[in-house]
């Protein structure tokens, strides 16, 4: 096992480091001090080199290029993952309001959250593991929500070829915490989209969302819709049947509700499979929520597969969206002297 790092370029001035670190199997996983991007995980192929799983660049610019940037590649999510209406949301009958950066809405921890922060590294090997350790804290000067947040993203390779990413949030004022990754997976080391991958999902509901890919608080039955994927789904037809609805984004950008793997049996909220290769991935969360994104209309350049809808498809794991104005959904609020911790991890089969 090893851990290497070296640079991948600059931004805003800073140096941006890629560390990588490879386990006694030749399997690897490449992180970025900027965003938290997980830039590789690469895997042996059939013919003696390797493939990398996820949508990804050789260098910082096609991350930071402002065509790019909605897409969020690979990054942390954060200080919440999907929208808060309106930027408003309390916390014990306190109102607080932040700026919007998506029409009336807050996505994704807001135009200057997680997702654009560099972070401080530590690297950490033990016999059977190898880690990066991301720390930042944010406050309000730079994000506007409240309160001073500590994070901590810690990337775990494990010799059995499985990734782990915990996260770690402590405050001094009540806030928000409901962190996700934004890695895009694409199995197939040559297809161009993921049509021929098969997705099963441990869902029964998905969200009913407005015009504004909001939460309406309903949660629609999954069982003969194009939503259905409690058994192995070929996307393709997933994405053909949901065209033939008149989708207008042409493909997923929708919120699974899940069983959290933590629960009863823990197992997988998702398993995503490349038909012609054979590769699987599954993934396990510890929260209720999965937002599945098919990269629809997608014309980003500079990434690993070329340009166009269905390129690669991001699976966050989250607590449902929106959650302070719907209380069913979850509590995603952080408080003074109690902590929280979320995991999200990837086992790989081949």
């Amino acid at each position: 096992m090893k851990i290497e790092n070296d640079k991948f370029g600059t931004y805003q001035g800073q140096d941006v480091i890629k560390y990588t670190l490879t386990n006694d199997n030749n399997v690897s996983i490449s992180v970025l001090n900027f965003a938290g991007i997980w830039q590789a995980y690469m895997v042996p192929n059939t013919r003696g080199g390797r493939v990398n799983l996820l949508l990804s660049a050789d260098n910082i610019d096609a991350y930071v290029n402002p065509n790019n940037a909605p897409l969020y590649v690979g990054r942390i999510i954060g200080r919440f993952g999907g929208r808060i209406a309106k930027g408003q949301f309390d916390i014990d009958g306190v109102e607080y309001k932040i700026p919007a950066n998506e029409g009336n809405n807050s996505l994704h921890g807001g135009a200057n959250g997680l997702s654009q922060q560099f972070y401080d590294v530590a690297t950490k090997q033990d016999q059977d593991k190898l880690q990066v350790i991301l720390t930042t804290t944010i406050g309000p000067d730079t994000d506007k929500l409240p309160g001073n947040e500590t994070v901590t993203v810690t990337y775990t390779l494990q010799n059995d070829n499985s990734v782990t990413i915990d996260f770690d949030g402590k405050t001094d004022a009540k806030t928000l915490f409901n962190p996700t990754t934004h890695a895009y997976w694409n199995l197939s080391g040559e297809a161009k989209t993921i049509q021929g991958h098969v997705l099963t999902l441990n869902s029964t509901y998905h969200l009913e969302l407005d015009d504004e890919k909001l939460p309406t608080g309903r949660k629609l039955i999954n069982k003969n819709t194009p939503f259905d994927f409690s058994h192995p789904t070929v996307m393709g037809t997933a994405l053909q049947e949901l065209q033939e609805q008149g989708v207008p984004e042409g493909g997923f950008d929708d919120v699974f509700v899940v069983l959290p793997s933590n629960r009863l049996a823990h197992e997988p909220v998702a398993t995503l499979m490349d038909a012609a290769t054979g590769r699987k991935i599954k993934m396990f969360s510890d929260r209720n929520g999965l937002v599945v994104y098919t990269a629809n209309g997608t014309n980003a350049d500079g990434f690993n597969r070329p340009a166009g809808s269905w390129f690669a498809m991001a699976m966050e794991g989250q607590t449902l969206p929106d959650t302070p104005h719907h209380l069913q959904f979850g509590d995603i609020s952080l408080r003074p002297g109690y902590p929280q911790h979320y995991q999200i991890r990837y086992e790989y089969f081949a």
